[in-house]
């Protein structure tokens, strides 16, 4: 049996605030190492280095952990901050059986909001909603002051002694100049 290096898809979850890259292992491979690197200048920040006899993890940052199944192996990105914004690739080489493969598989870009930002975002969009809801209680106020004012100028106007809609009340009469 040949061995067998595909373009695997990496399965990518967040989970409980960590991002968790899973990439399937490569079959009948006896002797295997998987890398994640970061950057366009590709710093190793973790490893796993798997053969028959052990299973070595290396981790060349606090915020990376590795683990390992028999079918897949999968890179613990944990308490990720604003500065861990950048494309994270990961590499497979095959040692056993020969001939050795060297390859980068995948290329991940990662984007970390900070948790300040999500306060801030959730800040403003309260101050928004606020600032609306006073401008809508301004117009109704004043659209009510506005009909307030033209219903009292009606009512005075409906009380004039010479209405046409109080006919029976008593009207002087209109005195005429002697001459």
């Amino acid at each position: 049996d040949q061995p067998y290096v595909s373009d695997p898809q990496v399965m990518v979850e967040f989970e409980n605030g960590d991002f968790n890259f899973t990439f399937p292992n490569p079959k009948n491979v006896s002797e295997f190492s998987m890398t994640l690197f970061k950057g366009h200048e590709k710093k190793e920040i973790c490893a796993l280095h798997l053969s028959k006899k052990r299973v070595i993890s290396k981790s060349n940052v606090t915020y990376c952990q590795t683990q390992n199944s028999s079918s897949s192996t999968t890179f613990i990105l944990k308490n990720l901050e604003r500065k861990h914004i950048d494309v994270y690739t990961y590499c497979l080489e095959i040692f056993l059986p020969p001939p050795y493969i060297d390859c980068c598989l995948k290329e991940i870009y990662l984007h970390v909001q900070d948790k300040e930002d999500c306060f801030s975002l959730g800040l403003v969009s309260w101050i928004i909603i606020g600032l609306v809801i006073f401008v809508i209680s301004c117009v109704c106020c004043a659209v009510a002051c506005c009909l307030r004012t033209k219903n009292q100028k009606c009512e005075s106007n409906s009380h004039e002694h010479n209405s046409e809609y109080m006919p029976m009340a008593a009207v002087n009469a209109a005195k005429k100049p002697r001459i």
